[in-house]
């Protein structure tokens, strides 16, 4: 049947934009601060109240770790998910 798209481009960071019940955002901060993959976390006055930056060498650890870990966590309504494509990114230090 082919390789999952997931296995045809190579995946290392994730932005996930979360949505969550007011007032329960320093919760869900300080349970995403217990996640491995879970590199920065930003609280945001847009129409998604935190961002977290993902990231695994794995496309499978990350999808597990997005689906598994962030959005089944209490007082969250929804995410998206934003991908990183390994070859086509840049920072500024």
């Amino acid at each position: 049947m082919g390789q999952p798209i997931w296995d045809g481009i190579v995946m290392s960071t994730a932005y996930v934009l979360i949505s969550c019940r007011l007032g329960k955002e320093e919760e869900i901060i300080d349970e995403l601060k217990n996640i491995l993959c879970v590199k920065e976390i930003h609280g945001t006055f847009v129409a998604y109240d935190i961002v977290a930056k993902v990231v695994s060498d794995s496309a499978d650890v990350l999808r597990e770790t997005i689906t598994w870990q962030i959005r089944k966590l209490p007082d969250i309504i929804s995410t998206i998910t934003v991908m990183g494509i390994k070859g086509q990114e840049f920072k500024r230090d």
